[in-house]
């Protein structure tokens, strides 16, 4: 029995997504709530690993609105989880932008995620998050960003560079530095 790699995944991926933009653009209502369904928690998360923590459901709607209005712009030059992962990153900038406008700006509070875990790993789980999370907000904006979609939404390089505007090349240099940075901060707070 061969294994799939991720190459013949991401192929599969590109496929559904294609058969159901194709569908949704042929009228059928349904496939646009499976494409929804495909994205909408990889959106969550990128946002919450953002440094979102209000309105993230918000955003992720706001996100497929955006797409849907212009799905047939879509070229497929990538795939669509990135594309909608660019509109996402959009709408987060626009909405840190609009907050630093307002003299009022709401201060947003850290959350807490839940754990599936006894008391004993909630706590270390959360311990050793929390560590991560200090770590990877010392990072420079856009280390922390490369970083975030490679190891959080195991994105290819390729489609990182493609949604913050940057090389491939680049990206690996971000990412291996992000890393670094990382493991030196985790290592020395022990």
């Amino acid at each position: 029995m061969e294994v799939p790699n991720k190459q013949s995944a991401t192929m599969n991926d590109a496929a559904i997504d294609a058969a159901l933009i194709n569908r949704w653009m042929g009228g059928e209502q349904r496939a646009a709530a499976e494409i929804v369904q495909r994205h909408a928690q990889a959106l969550a998360r990128f946002a919450a690993s953002s440094g979102e923590r209000d309105g993230i459901d918000e955003l992720v709607q706001d996100t497929f609105v955006r797409a849907f209005n212009s799905l047939e712009s879509f070229r497929a030059d990538s795939s669509l989880r990135t594309w909608l992962f660019t509109i996402l990153r959009r709408l987060i900038l626009d909405r840190r932008r609009a907050e630093r406008r307002r003299p009022d700006g709401v201060e947003l509070m850290e959350g807490h995620a839940v754990q599936a875990y006894d008391a004993l790993d909630g706590l270390v789980a959360e311990e050793t998050a929390q560590r991560v999370r200090t770590a990877v907000e010392r990072l420079s904006p856009l280390q922390k960003e490369v970083f975030v979609l490679r190891v959080t939404e195991g994105m290819a390089y390729g489609d990182i560079a493609t949604m913050v505007g940057s090389t491939e090349g680049a990206c690996r240099v971000h990412y291996h530095n992000a890393m670094r940075a990382v493991k030196e901060f985790l290592n020395d707070d022990e």
